[in-house]
């Protein structure tokens, strides 16, 4: 998930928002502010509600923005990297780098989440208590009392086994404790998941036929997004385990084409596309900084007769969206950041040199070969002569 506008760091993570938060902040007001509260709490002006509902609305994102925070700073403090944290319309993504070397990490970085979660139910529960005890507006006590009851909900259906939720990343730290492969507790979890989004469509298929709209719809999109993440999960745990042992080194194209920012698309697309045969190239200026990717998927977005005063770097991916990673680095690691706007392609720095990109077709090409039993094994160094003949003699 790639963020529209990133606010800035908390707790050294740096944080984004997806346009779509829009959407639930306007489901939720329009749910709170004209619909549940005029019916439960008569007598209010309509900007009293409204100004409810955006309050309860904002609250409740700063409340999935405290979730994904645990998950991130629980991760940093076991030793993993946190590239971002991005919230969107069904919640929020924390984007970690790298997996967890044990069952225990998983679990407590899993788990923290669901946690956060209840506890700010209980305090908002605690803060509405205070505010009837104290006599304070029924419209106050509303949107604290609302705050607790979807914090608590939060946490658990957060807390339900089955991937890509909290409770399916505590089952799989659970199986792999139990039977000693993160593999098949990845793929059990995965499985898990997809069952629970099929019953979650279902139940929301079932809601529309009884004329109730607004929550079947819900159901059915969350089943929906849980179904796909699952079934992408389970197909990656089965790419990680063909690619266990491998660093990015051994699969990578080293010292890739690149091109100037400066240089105008349609001379681009003239001198250099129909030359090289690649579909993404990194741009560095003329001191060698690296300024972004520029791939053919997005200079379709350029009409034809602007091309000619369009630069390159107007229209790459920006540095910061561009997935980085290290020669050395476990190319399992790797695969779930390769996505967003650079169409699944990273870039591989060794300190500040660029050292070479990784594709998919990189990534497909070393699967086939295991495939085909090439005498591939996981671990082996494929730098090296002694491993592979065919490797460079340095």
């Amino acid at each position: 998930m790639t963020a529209t506008v990133w606010l800035g760091r908390l707790g050294g993570v740096r944080v984004g928002v997806h346009w779509s938060v829009l959407g639930i902040v306007a489901i939720l007001v329009t749910l709170l502010a004209f619909a549940r509260w005029p019916r439960l709490l008569p007598g209010y002006s309509a900007g009293a509600y409204l100004l409810a509902g955006v309050v309860a609305a904002a609250l409740f994102v700063v409340s999935l923005l405290a979730h994904e925070l645990a998950h991130a700073l629980v991760a940093k403090r076991n030793g993993l990297e946190v590239d971002h944290i991005v919230l969107w319309l069904l919640g929020g993504v924390a984007q970690l780098r790298g997996e967890a070397r044990t069952p225990g990490i998983e679990l407590r970085v899993a788990g923290v989440g669901p946690l956060v979660s209840l506890v700010a139910g209980v305090v908002f529960g605690a803060l509405a208590l205070a505010a009837g005890a104290a006599d304070v507006d029924l419209l106050v006590t509303a949107v604290l009392s609302y705050l607790a009851l979807i914090n608590v909900i939060l946490a658990v259906f957060n807390l339900i086994p089955a991937a890509p939720l909290d409770g399916g990343r505590i089952l799989r730290a659970a199986l792999w404790a139990w039977r000693g492969d993160r593999h098949r507790a990845t793929v059990w979890s995965a499985r898990a998941g997809r069952v629970f989004g099929f019953l979650l469509i279902g139940y929301g298929a079932v809601q529309l036929l009884v004329g109730t709209f607004g929550g079947g719809l819900w159901a059915i999109l969350i089943g929906l997004f849980v179904v796909n993440v699952a079934t992408a999960e389970e197909r990656q745990a089965e790419l990680g385990a063909a690619l266990a042992g491998l660093r990015v080194r051994d699969v990578m194209t080293s010292n890739p084409d690149t091109v100037d920012g400066d240089v105008a698309v349609s001379e681009f697309l003239r001198e250099v596309a129909l030359v090289r045969r690649h579909s993404a190239f990194p741009i560095l200026d003329p001191a060698g900084r690296f300024q972004g990717m520029v791939t053919l998927n997005r200079l379709r977005s350029v009409r034809p007769q602007d091309r000619d005063a369009t630069l390159l770097r107007d229209v790459a991916c920006p540095p910061g969206e561009v997935p980085l990673a290290e020669p050395d680095e476990p190319i399992t690691g790797l695969l779930a950041r390769m996505d967003g706007c650079t169409d699944g392609r990273a870039l591989v720095f060794d300190e500040d040199r660029l050292a070479g990109i990784v594709t998919p077709s990189d990534i497909s090409r070393m699967v086939t070969l295991h495939g085909l039993g090439t005498g591939w094994r996981s671990g082996a160094d494929l730098t090296t002569p002694e491993s592979n003949p065919w490797a460079p003699r340095r």
